[in-house]
């Protein structure tokens, strides 16, 4: 591992403390957290990506409106209810929430960055949110970093949550983050929320450049579903709190800074494609040879998204014919007397043809819970890497009703 793990997430770093409320957002009988706010005690530098959907939430629309004209202090987000498509309402109501923390943290609303996730269309029930709203600038602590990654879990499994020290030599920083995701996976980006924090002396430009990088690195290059949100937001806080040189664009410091994000927030986009609903494979596929990135990253997606595909991996079925009808309607640049399909290095297609590994081989490939599937169309250099599951009939199960508690809101 290039950087020593420590504990405490979000509040890991030196100034960032957290605190959570029980509101039975999602039903008024819940009792698990789903309201949290996180805050630096110093002032910060900030950045943010959000969904690429032309539909977007309110949290969304309020927050990038937050990040044009102030720094990001603190966030506070809830789960159960996605306040997407609820009208002016809803801008309101994700005001509210923020005006909720300001207050009491001696805040202006812009600096404060809001995220909702959870069913899309129902308004927030106000009436439930704000009396927890009113209790977490009270209960702020070190030790909420885990809490806040349970707060913010909807269908996921398992909180995810990570924290590094990046030594520099003679002086060292932390970045803490956590996110939650399981459905709705797709890039551009996938559907999920991320919160970052860090205690470094960095710029804003050097921030925000790091992580529009990163997330293409990273949560850009997850599949679970083919479905893309309308809340998808990541968020960093950067308050200097660890002192040292600032570190500034361009400089070995930023690109130093930059990989240890980029570790940070790949771990944790795998562990979402690895916690996806229902899926029991954790699929590595591999894109050579292509003519152009583009042509690399439309093959790589298309069989990423491949219903089809994906059914075959969840019956332990190395069903090359599937990958490469989908390379061949993905629009890449692609000559199919080329093209090279392997389960974890053993040929199932060459040349575009019934390759000679014994089927038994490639099912033994096929059956194990992580495997990489590696697609060459030999036509140049560029090369694209994407995190993909199976679709099991569990999921079809799980997500056919999910508005069926509506009825007993």
């Amino acid at each position: 591992m290039p950087y020593k793990s420590t504990k405490g997430g979000v509040c890991a770093p030196k100034g960032f403390v957290a605190s959570t409320a029980a509101c039975g957002i999602k039903s008024s009988k819940a009792k698990r957290a789903d309201l949290a706010l996180l805050w630096s005690e110093e002032p910060c530098v900030s950045a943010g990506v959000f969904t690429t959907n032309r539909v977007k939430a309110a949290p969304v629309k309020v927050t990038q409106a937050h990040l044009r004209h102030r720094e990001l202090r603190a966030i506070v987000a809830n789960s159960g209810n996605a306040n997407a498509c609820t009208g002016v309402k809803g801008i309101e109501d994700a005001r509210a929430m923020a005006d909720g923390v300001a207050k009491p943290l001696g805040l202006t609303r812009r600096e404060v960055g809001i995220c909702s996730t959870g069913v899309i269309g129902l308004p927030l029930p106000m009436e439930r949110i704000a009396p927890g709203l009113a209790t977490l600038a009270g209960d702020l602590s070190r030790r909420n970093g885990g809490a806040v990654a349970d707060a913010i879990l909807t269908s996921d499994t398992c909180r995810k949550e990570i924290a590094v020290t990046v030594d520099l030599g003679g002086h060292s920083y932390r970045i803490g983050a956590c996110a939650k995701g399981a459905g709705m996976i797709c890039p551009s980006m996938a559907t999920m929320l991320c919160f970052v924090t860090t205690d470094a002396n960095i710029t804003k430009d050097c921030l925000q450049r790091s992580l529009l990088d990163v997330t293409e690195a990273s949560f850009n290059r997850i599949c679970i579903d083919g479905d893309m949100s309308t809340n998808d937001t990541v968020l960093v806080l950067a308050n200097g709190a660890a002192g040292g040189k600032r570190i500034t664009r361009g400089s070995k410091e930023c690109r130093r800074f930059r990989d240890a994000l980029e570790y940070v927030l790949l771990k944790l986009a795998k562990s979402i494609v690895r916690d996806g609903e229902r899926v029991t494979k954790f699929v590595t596929l591999d894109v050579k040879g292509a003519g152009t990135y583009l042509d690399a990253k439309k093959v790589a997606e298309a069989v990423a998204k491949s219903a089809l595909v994906k059914s075959s991996w969840n019956g332990n079925d190395p069903n090359w014919g599937r990958i490469i009808h989908a390379v061949g309607y993905s629009r890449a640049r692609i000559r199919e007397e080329l093209i090279d399909i392997s389960y974890d290095g053993k040929p199932a297609c060459t040349g575009g043809e019934l390759a000679d590994t014994p089927i038994k081989d490639l099912r033994a490939v096929a059956a194990k819970e992580e495997f990489k599937v590696t697609i060459n169309l030999h036509l140049g250099k560029a090369e694209y890497t994407l995190y993909t599951s199976d679709i099991s009939p569990e999921y079809i199960d799980f997500n056919r009703s999910e508005y069926a508690y509506w009825k007993n809101r």
